[in-house]
């Protein structure tokens, strides 16, 4: 989040609020957002960078969580020690920025740091996909949040009942991480915390959705946060028998023997199908399907069941309509366990790969072998690598894989580990890239999800602004002047944010941005706040170049809410051209133009358009007769254009031939009075 420190078959068809896809018994459900952090990523364009470059984040304990001298011993059984020494970690997690948030620094000692990763999660979510959080405040959106783990509490705990305060309970409670974002953004949807173990974060998506379709949710934050702050988890999980004692997920490989912790968080921002469109949302893929079970009276309560598995796989596939063919890859659970790799493998196999043509095996990964397990947050970190792949249509290697597991047979199922980084090319006209993801539970709640890269009507030019998605329509038109604003609540949040739009400008691929877009989310997409700035280029390497040097920008202090006032000149702002560029990039003006050009023509020979446009043979502004009607023209028009985009008066003052443009967009003259007067006027 910019602003808080430390901080893409066939085409869908719009369905009513309870009609089924085109495809399945589902309607989709477009993600319009999406926000990571996760080890190795501080967002989701470096989530991607990391998934393509093949790229591992997974450490030595850092010194500022535990002394791992002290805790590991390769004996599992030894008492009050672990098997390992390391895991997936993300930076900063002591750091928050709570007076950005409205939370005083007392009660934000006391909350867990999940739910301070919720919010800034959260926001930037909305953020990213071009919505002002703060335009949300009593609309129906709803915050569905996996997690599972209390190790803040652990902490808290140890420090006895004198450190408890007014602000432990709320701070601690693992259900106000979901209720904290509703509260801090004055959301009315349902807001909730799932825990179904390791499926936690993927079971939110599939109830967000289910929400959505149902029309009690209009909008929906859906994911999962979890981190590892004291060993005491850890610990457990190594005495249950569930860690890899060399810090290595060997996903479906001979080698498998136990997954890594990791810790981190993630959302993705739904909304219907039909409604993203009609609203002009950045859609970067579409759930097509999902589904939720639970294995029951398993072999065991913590042993995965197949059957119930390859339930779960059938419902959410035949909910999104799509066929074992349709499916290109499966991003898997995936944990790297001996006896749950083999569970998995068998049902897919036999819900998806042996329904497959020979020779066209489904490919699987796990991302687990990047980053880790970031168990409560795991699906939602499966279901952002999912969007990724869809957007950037290739599909990221697996880690780790070099000899495959003996306990699966790979040909017979028609499964394949994907070791390579895998461009998409589709296997005949018209074929849409479709990925399911796998989300399992400890206590047996499976979970599965459907994707769908983005319809071809929406798919288009894209950029991103630290993470926030852009179409190629920015209203200014490629190669146009625009403004690129940026707010924040202090000087260095400021500095902060110009520094990443900078890095953001000046990267290679800039260069098929449109500016005028990046303009739009950044003027629409983004809250308001006191301290601000301003860079004004055409194109994104002036704007680059604006950015990079102090003078280049304009900065100010906002004090409170200001009224406008429009101010109307008199002749001698003229300049030749002026206004041609206008009528060419905005719709409103030029239609404002035309009104006045009828409104002119009684009195004038020559053409409004014509002069503007320096047509051969149109008149010169040198003359009295041309200037003035003209430049009432324009500023009229401009009037129109603000008042278009939002910014309306409170006041206008005119200077000379000004005054009468300022009575007409006051409204104390009629356009064709006003056009009368500073025609004869002209004259004079």
């Amino acid at each position: 989040m910019s602003t808080v420190s430390k901080s893409e078959s066939e085409e869908f068809v719009s369905v009513s609020n309870d009609a089924g896809s085109a495809h399945g018994t589902a309607e989709p459900v477009a993600v319009v957002g999406i926000s990571c952090r996760v080890p190795g990523a501080r967002n989701p364009g470096e989530f991607w960078d990391l998934l393509a470059s093949g790229g591992q984040a997974v450490t030595d304990v850092p010194a500022d969580r535990w002394n791992a001298d002290d805790l590991y011993d390769p004996d599992r059984s030894a008492p009050g020690r672990m098997n390992t020494r390391w895991g997936g970690f993300i930076e900063d997690v002591d750091r928050f920025d709570a007076a950005f948030f409205g939370i005083s620094p007392r009660e934000a000692a006391e909350m867990d740091p999940q739910q301070r990763l919720a919010l800034e999660l959260g926001w930037e979510a909305l953020e990213r996909a071009g919505i002002d959080p703060s335009s949300l405040a009593g609309t129906r959106t709803g915050v569905f949040a996996g997690a599972i783990w209390d190790d803040y509490a652990t902490l808290k705990h140890r420090q006895g009942g004198a450190a408890i305060t007014p602000h432990t309970v709320t701070g601690l409670h693992r259900g106000v991480i979901a209720n904290r974002l509703s509260y801090t953004l004055g959301l009315r949807g349902p807001s909730m915390v799932v825990d179904s173990g390791q499926s936690s974060s993927l079971v939110a998506v599939h109830l967000a959705c289910e929400s959505l379709r149902r029309g009690e949710s209009e909008l929906a934050l859906a994911g999962g946060v979890s981190l590892n702050l004291v060993p005491d988890s850890t610990i457990g999980a190594s005495k249950f028998g569930g860690l890899s004692p060399d810090g290595r997920a060997y996903t479906f490989d001979a080698r498998a023997n136990g997954y890594v912790r990791g810790e981190g968080g993630g959302f993705v921002l739904l909304k219907r199908l039909s409604r993203a469109l009609a609203d002009g949302d950045p859609v970067l893929a579409v759930i097509r399907g999902s589904a939720v079970n639970n294995g029951g009276a398993a072999q065991g309560m913590t042993t995965p069941d197949a059957q119930a598995q390859e339930a779960v796989l059938r419902e959410a596939h035949e909910r999104a309509g799509t066929a074992p063919a349709d499916v290109r890859y499966v991003e898997l659970h995936g944990t790297g366990t001996p006896v749950g790799d083999p569970i998995e493998a068998a049902a897919l196999g036999a819900a998806l790969g042996t329904g497959r043509p020979d020779g066209h095996p489904l490919l699987v990964g796990s991302v687990k072998t990047n980053i880790g397990h970031l168990e409560g947050a795991a699906g939602i970190a499966g279901l952002i690598k999912a969007v990724l792949a869809l957007r950037g249509r290739a599909l990221p290697a697996s880690l780790n894989y070099e000899t495959p597991n003996p306990a699966i047979p790979f040909e017979e199922l028609n499964l394949r580990v994907n070791t390579e980084y895998l461009p998409w090319e589709p296997e005949h006209d018209g074929q849409r890239m479709v990925v399911g993801v796998s989300s399992f539970g400890m206590g047996g709640t499976n979970a599965h999800v459907v994707l769908e890269e983005a319809p071809a009507a929406v798919e288009s030019a894209s950029a991103s602004v630290d993470g926030a998605t852009v179409d190629g329509d920015g209203g200014g038109g490629r190669g146009g002047v625009v403004p690129w604003v940026v707010s924040a609540k202090t000087p260095a949040s400021l500095d902060a944010q110009l520094g990443r739009l900078a890095a953001f400008a000046s990267r290679d691929r800039a260069d098929d941005v449109d500016a005028g877009a990046v303009a739009r989310v950044l003027a629409e997409g983004r809250a308001e706040f006191e301290h601000r700035a301003v860079a004004v280029g055409r194109g994104t390497d002036a704007l680059a170049a604006a950015l990079a040097e102090p003078d280049g920008l304009v900065r100010g202090v906002a004090s409170g809410v200001g009224r406008v006032a429009f101010v109307f000149p008199g002749q001698g702002t003229q300049w030749a051209g002026m206004g041609a560029e206008l009528l060419g990039a905005f719709p409103e003006f030029a239609s404002a133009m035309a009104e006045c050009e009828a409104a002119l023509a009684p009195y004038v020979d020559w053409s409004l358009e014509a002069v503007v446009r320096q047509a051969p043979g149109a008149p010169s502004l040198e003359r009295v007769d041309v200037v003035q009607p003209v430049t009432f023209a324009v500023m009229v028009s401009l009037a129109k254009l603000w008042q278009h985009h939002g910014v309306t008066p409170q006041a206008v003052i005119g200077h000379s031939q000004g005054e009468i443009a300022a009575a007409c967009v006051a409204g104390a003259l009629s356009l064709e009075d006003a056009a009368r007067v500073v025609a004869l006027r002209s004259r004079s």
